[in-house]
């Protein structure tokens, strides 16, 4: 089970991340989100954990507690690929009209 959780604090890493979760039972990984320009947190993670009902024991205690200035979120992470609208097709060898051979000439 996917675990998302946000309002963590700008100070945490993985390993912090991973210690909170593993009491309520076995984490396969748990990976705080980093800002790829400044390397700092963006103050949310993923946590993976093993069985269902102790991600679920661990969403139902963590969430709305506070661990700095912000209570967190703590909820099942939803399907990423539902979420995001379909990505528009840039290829140039085709228009978008009938799947027509591109023509330069118009």
């Amino acid at each position: 089970m996917t675990i998302f959780v946000a309002g963590l604090p700008y100070d945490l890493d993985d390993a912090e991340l991973e210690e909170i979760f593993e009491k309520f039972g076995k984490v396969i990984s748990a990976k705080v989100a980093i800002d790829r320009e400044t390397g700092k947190s963006r103050s949310f993670g993923f946590v993976e954990m093993a069985n269902r009902e102790e991600g679920l024991e661990a969403i139902e205690n963590l969430n709305d507690i506070s661990l700095g200035k912000k209570p967190l979120v703590v909820k099942e992470a939803e399907n990423r690929q539902s979420q995001r609208p379909p990505r528009p097709n840039f290829d140039r060898n085709r228009s978008s009209h009938n799947n027509r051979p591109f023509n330069r000439n118009r």
